[in-house]
């Protein structure tokens, strides 16, 4: 066995990345996805790059089962259980009007309507201490309901569970005894043993209802690859950057929520470290979606909670933001005016040049329509695009408004990279994080072909497009390491801290992380554990999280002068200001385990090769410029734009005005003229 290979299924193409152990080769393909029966593109990319499954050493794969049935709201049946007397806490929610002025604004709606909410009785107090028992017969009247109804999941979410779970797990013993391995059990100090009601149930309820989704579409790609020959287990990517084998995702399905888009963050964190720099801000134009992460000091910009279609999430999560703009977004007129998105012509029926029975004009028609593809050597060759169908498309938007095709064309591009643009700045400007200070890494089938359109709005001036940058997210899987988190309520005063006590939590946090992570066959010699923890100031509601040396530091002499003076140096990064003399408290113990693998980013580069450019007509601000196409393979040293350079997984457009460079690492580096 020789081979680790990482898949990205998208929503219109499936990426795969094989390197080959014994040579160092990296090579890259993808197939179109096939939506009635994902394995079918798994396996029909898989061909392209490996012969024999047998071979392969290690693979990883991320999805967008979970999300997707969030977003298209086809996920499970849930049936919630709650304390007595706390039915309500997941329906009220909270009060907070996320759009202030918006005189529509509805709060998202619940996943579980009121009536599907039943209660158990039962009660600890906020120190977990047990007030009145768990009355075991409202839960076995749970099931039998979920059972006789038919419900997909039970989730189940007692008060202050966080702080001792025992209630929880007698319920879930309960329930599983009488549904069986048919019905979902999910327990919200398993999802996230933490505080705050509503926001633990609504992971538990999330974890709910894209569970079984996920948890049929992990066993029949684990079924199909063994009965190929696939001899190691599957791996699935973490909402986190990190990585599970897929028997921990099925019964943690809620950690594989942004799996897919996950990956391109971790190829951000591996790319800048070869380029040697600490921010760069991650965009992947596929043809669905945008999305955009950030890398901060050389690490993944992660957060431990988040919002999700407006349900908060607690886990450790990248933080991204996606917008419905990619090649396959659709542009129509709207009141006499030109929109782009986000509906999307996917991969069936799919732009109008695909041939597949789209009319409708896409960007990616658009830029067939400016000469901005090469209609013949489309996904290095294994499409041929309809350059008169593009055309015919776009010029029937352009009659509806009144504008001449090529400049509609380029206003289609235009419209779509200001909303990519716009969805940067949210990510950035918004937080304090000014974005000409970072590198723009693109990547997706479509980013590299509209970056430095991208990069001269925001005033960046260097892009970085790696090596196959079509399925650079699964490039990304095979750099990221084996992940765990664990957390622990810790709730203590500065005046009441006992260092040693917190000391010795994260010891037993650590020790739980370092089984976790022999559980999923890391050996002992690639595993770390880092920790952290959660403070605020006295009074306040939220907290920042702030990372320790290591378990034995809360123990120290002077840890409270440390890390008071750490927690006000975050405060003052995230808010702009910090009262260093007022008293912190303590929140939440975080412990993290990192099983690292073999990194492939050291893959040799391929020699260039020398071909004639083909040179063509290309539009560029309303100009026809002589431009000439290149294979990338062949490029190196330094050249001017305009041109375009084309391989198998993307196209990278450089307008006139920026210079590319090839670096060591088979990077193409686009200098802007901003």
């Amino acid at each position: 066995m020789s081979y680790r290979v990482a898949m990205d299924i998208g929503g219109t193409f499936t990426d795969v990345v094989c390197y080959d152990e014994r040579s160092g080769a990296v090579t890259a393909s993808k197939a179109p996805t096939t939506p009635g029966d994902l394995a079918e593109g798994v396996f029909a990319a898989l061909e392209r790059v490996v012969d024999d499954p047998a071979a392969i050493s290690f693979f990883v794969h991320g999805t967008t089962q979970g999300l997707n049935a969030l977003l298209e709201r086809k996920g499970a049946r849930v049936l919630l259980l709650a304390s007595r007397g706390g039915r309500d806490v997941y329906q009220i929610a909270r009060g907070n009007r996320d759009r202030m002025f918006d005189l529509r604004y509805r709060k998202p709606a619940p996943l579980v309507p009121r009536q599907d909410v039943m209660e158990a009785g039962g009660r600890l107090d906020y120190r977990g201490r047990e007030l009145t028992p768990l009355d075991e017969e409202s839960v076995r009247a749970a099931a039998r309901r979920a059972r006789a109804e038919g419900f997909d999941a039970v989730a189940v979410c007692l008060l202050f569970a966080f702080a001792d779970p025992a209630h929880e797990i007698r319920a879930g013993e309960i329930l599983r005894a009488e549904l069986g391995d048919d019905v979902l059990v999910v327990l919200s100090h398993e999802v996230a043993r933490e505080w705050r009601e509503f926001e633990r149930t609504s992971s538990a309820v999330l974890e709910a209802y894209t569970g079984p989704v996920v948890r049929r579409y992990l066993a029949r790609i684990e079924r199909r690859f063994a009965e190929r020959g696939l001899g190691v287990p599957v791996h699935v990517m973490q909402s986190s950057g990190g990585l599970v084998n897929a028997s921990y995702a099925m019964r943690r399905p809620l950690q594989t929520l942004l799996s897919g888009p996950v990956g391109g963050t971790m190829g951000g964190v591996a790319a800048a470290r070869l380029l040697g720099r600490d921010n760069v801000i991650c965009v992947d134009m596929g043809g669905t979606s945008f999305d955009v992460s950030l890398v901060v000091n050389g690490r993944p910009d992660v957060s431990a909670e988040a919002r999700i279609e407006g349900h908060p999430v607690l886990m450790p999560i990248v933080n991204l933001h996606t917008i419905g703009a990619g090649g396959g977004s659709i542009a129509y007129a709207e009141a006499g005016a030109l929109r782009v998105g986000p509906e999307s012509a996917g991969a069936v029926p799919g732009p109008a040049c695909y041939g597949r029975g789209g009319t409708r004009a896409t960007v990616t028609d658009a830029n067939v329509v400016l000469g901005r593809v090469d209609p013949a050597w489309f996904a290095g060759g294994l499409m041929t695009l309809d350059a008169e169908a593009a055309g015919a498309a776009v010029a029937e938007l352009a009659e509806e408004l009144d504008l001449d095709p090529l400049l509609l064309a380029e206003g289609i591009c235009d419209v779509a990279n200001a909303k990519m643009a716009q969805a940067i700045r949210t990510l950035t400007v918004e937080h304090g994080v000014e974005p000409r200070e970072f590198a723009l890494v693109a990547f997706g089938g479509a980013g590299a072909m509209h970056a430095a359109f991208i990069a001269r709005e925001l005033g960046i001036s260097e892009v970085v497009v790696p090596r196959f940058p079509g399925a650079f997210s699964a490039w990304g899987m095979l750099e990221a390491d084996v992940r765990r988190d664990l957390t622990h309520p810790y709730f203590r005063p500065q005046g009441a801290l006992d260092g040693t006590d917190m000391s010795g939590n994260l010891l037993t946090l650590e020790r739980e992380s370092l089984a976790a992570l022999s559980g999923q066959g890391v050996p002992e010699e690639r595993r770390r554990v880092e920790h952290a923890v959660d403070m605020r100031y006295e009074g306040q509601d939220y907290t920042l999280t702030i990372p320790l040396r290591d378990a034995a530091e809360p123990a120290e002499p002077g840890f409270l002068a440390a890390i008071g003076a750490r927690y006000a140096e975050a405060h003052t990064s995230r808010y702009g200001h910090a009262t260093p003399e007022a008293p912190v408290e303590f929140v939440m113990l975080r412990s993290t385990g990192f099983g690292s693998f073999p990194r492939t980013a050291a893959a040799a580069v391929d020699a260039p090769v020398e071909a004639a450019p083909d040179v063509r007509d290309v539009i560029f601000d309303g100009e026809v410029h002589r431009t000439p196409v290149l294979r990338r393979s062949g490029l190196a040293g330094e050249l001017a734009g305009p041109a375009i350079v084309v391989e198998e997984t993307a196209t990278t457009v450089v307008p006139p005005g920026c210079l590319v460079t090839v670096d060591d690492n088979g990077f193409l580096l686009l200098k802007v003229n901003t």
